[in-house]
C-alpha cells in the first residue's frame, strides 16, 4: 500500500525528519528506491552506520527494545549547484510553459505571450534546451511579433520584456544551473546495489531553498516527468519510487487553480505507475483538501496550539484520522512527545486503520549530516560520476537564430501552417538532423534528450511534460 501515498506531518523539531530517515531506510532494505530532497543537509547521515549514543540508550531503554543493527545504505547526491552531489538538470521545453510560468511568478497575460513562444518554437522545429534559447526565442517573437499575431494572436511586447527581466532574476537565483544537458534520466534514480538494496537519492536543496519556488518547480517536474514517463504497471506488490516532497507547503503557495488541478491529477494517477508521494510539511491543512484525500498512510507528529487559527487546524488535523475510541486525537496532538506520533495506515484492502499512538523506532544509519569529506568521497565512487559533470551546449534554438540573423538581411521567421513548412524554415531546418547526429556522440544521454525532444506534427514538435501538454491535448 505503499504506492497510495503518505503525509509526515508536525511542528518543527518533533521528529519528522526522523521519521522521513527511518522511512526510507526501510523502503531501501526493500529493494524500492527512494528520492528525498534534503532541505537541512540532516539526511547525508543515511550513508553511514548510526553509532551509540547516550541520548540512543536512553531512549532504547524506555522503548525498552534493543540496540538497532546499525548500517549505512546506498546513496546517491544530487545537487543543482553541482558542489554535493550530481549535477541534475531538465531542458526548458521539458519544463514547459505553465511550470516556467509559475517560475517567474507571470500573470494570466504574460504566461499566454509564453505559451505563444513555446508554440512558434513547436511549430517551427527548433529546440529549448537552456535559457539562452528561451531569451532567443522571446527576443525573436517580440520583434517579429505583428508576423505572427494572426495565428497565434496579440503578443504584447511589454509581457516579452517581462519574461525577461523575470529570465534575469532567475538566472541571478542560480536558476540557468538547472537547465540544460545532459538531462536526467531517470532509470538513474531507479537502482538497486549489489545487495538488493534500494538507492537513496537525496537532493542537496539546502542552497536551492534559498529560492523556493525553483526548490517547488523543480521537484514538482520531476514527479510529472516520472508519471510521463514511467510505464503502467498497476498495483505492484511494491513500488518501484518513493517520493518525498519536503517543505509540501511551498508547492500549494500561490499556485494558480490550473496547476492545482494538475498536481492532483498527477498525484492521483501516478500510483498506478508504481511511485508512491509522500508529503512532508509541519500541518496536514497545508496541503489541499483533494490531495490530502490521497494519502492514505500518514505520521503525525506534535501540532502546536499558541493561536486561535492553531486551535482551529488541531480540530480539522484530528477530523482526518479514523477514530479510535481509545484515544483523544485532539488532546493528543498537543500531548505528542519528541518521536512520538499518531500513525495510521491502510489495511490489506486499503481501508484506513484505526489511528495508534506509536513511538519512531531509532534509525540504523547515522543522525544527523554525514562529513563533506565522505559525501564527496561517495560523489567520486558514483557509477555516474563524470556522465552529469560536464554539460553539454548542443545546436538548438540560440544558435539557429544567430545562424539565421547572421545570413539574413532581413531575419524574419514565418511560422508554419498545419503540415506545410515554408522554404525559409526548410533551410533553416536543413541539416538539423546531420548536425544533431555528429554531436550527439560524446554524450549518451544526449540522444535519448533529442528522443524525447521530437514529437509529431511532421516531426517538428517538441513534446513537454505532463504539466505542459495536458494544457492542450497530450502530444
Amino acid at each position: 500500500m505503499a504506492n497510495r501515498h503518505g503525509l509526515i506531518a508536525g511542528a518543527t523539531g518533533t521528529g519528522k525528519t526522523i521519521s522521513l530517515q527511518v522511512l526510507a531506510e526501510n523502503f531501501s532494505r526493500a529493494g524500492v528506491s527512494v528520492f528525498l530532497a534534503d532541505v537541512k543537509g540532516d539526511l547525508s547521515g543515511l550513508q553511514s552506520p548510526g553509532v551509540d549514543s547516550p541520548k540512543l540508550k536512553a531512549r532504547l531503554q524506555k522503548l525498552q527494545i534493543a540496540t538497532p543493527q546499525f548500517s549505512g545504505f546506498p546513496v546517491t547526491y544530487w545537487d543543482v549547484f553541482g558542489k554535493s552531489g550530481h549535477p541534475i538538470r531538465a531542458t526548458i521545453s521539458e519544463m514547459g510553459p505553465l511550470l516556467i510560468g509559475r517560475l517567474l511568478n507571470l500573470n494570466d497575460t504574460q504566461a499566454g505571450v509564453l505559451n505563444v513562444v513555446f508554440r512558434v518554437a513547436d511549430d517551427n522545429g527548433l529546440l529549448l534546451l537552456d535559457l539562452k534559447d528561451l531569451r532567443a526565442m522571446l527576443a525573436h517573437v517580440g520583434e517579429h511579433a505583428s508576423e505572427y499575431t494572426t495565428q497565434y494572436g496579440n503578443i504584447s511586447t511589454a509581457s516579452v520584456g517581462a519574461i525577461q527581466r523575470g529570465l534575469l532574476v532567475l538566472e541571478e537565483q542560480g536558476g540557468e544551473n538547472l537547465f540544460g544537458e545532459p538531462a536526467l534520466n531517470l532509470d538513474d534514480l531507479l537502482q538497486t546495489d549489489a545487495q538488493g538494496k534500494g538507492m537513496v537519492n537525496i537532493l542537496n536543496a539546502a542552497t536551492l531553498m534559498q529560492s523556493p519556488k525553483l526548490y517547488a518547480t523543480l521537484l514538482l517536474w520531476l514527479l510529472s516527468e516520472l508519471y510521463e514517463n514511467l510505464p503502467e504497471v498497476g498495483d505492484v506488490e511494491k513500488p518501484k519510487l518513493v517520493f518525498f516532497f519536503d517543505e509540501a507547503h511551498l508547492l500549494f503557495n500561490e499556485a494558480p487553480k490550473v496547476l492545482l488541478e494538475k498536481i492532483e491529477q498527477v498525484v492521483r494517477l501516478i500510483r498506478s505507475k508504481g511511485v508512491g508521494v509522500y508529503f512532508v510539511t509541519q500541518h496536514p491543512t497545508d496541503v489541499p483538501e483533494n490531495v490530502l484525500a490521497q494519502l492514505g498512510n500518514r505520521i503525525q507528529h506534535a501540532l502546536r496550539a499558541f493561536t486561535p487559527q492553531e486551535q482551529k487546524n488541531i480540530k480539522l488535523a484530528a477530523q482526518t484520522f479514523r477514530a479510535n475510541p481509545k484515544i483523544n486525537v485532539e488532546t493528543a496532538l498537543t500531548d505528542l512527545a519528541v518521536g512520538e506520533a499518531l500513525v495510521s495506515v491502510l489495511d490489506e484492502q486499503g481501508k484506513p486503520a484505526m489511528v495508534e499512538r506509536a513511538w519512531i523506532f531509532p534509525p540504523a544509519s547515522q543522525i544527523g549530516p554525514a562529513t563533506p569529506d565522505a559525501v564527496q568521497k561517495a560523489i567520486q565512487s558514483s557509477v555516474l560520476f563524470g556522465h552529469y559533470e560536464k554539460s553539454v551546449d548542443r545546436e538548438s534554438a540560440y544558435e539557429r537564430l544567430k545562424q539565421k540573423s547572421e545570413t539574413s538581411a532581413a531575419p524574419s521567421m514565418p511560422a508554419s501552417s498545419g503540415s506545410s513548412i515554408p522554404s525559409t524554415m526548410a533551410t533553416l531546418l536543413g541539416g538539423f538532423a546531420k548536425s544533431t547526429h555528429s554531436r550527439q556522440g560524446p554524450v549518451e544521454a544526449m540522444a535519448m534528450s533529442a528522443a524525447r525532444a521530437i514529437g509529431s506534427q511532421v516531426g517538428r514538435q517538441i513534446i513537454r511534460g505532463v504539466l505542459g501538454s495536458l494544457l492542450s491535448k497530450r502530444r
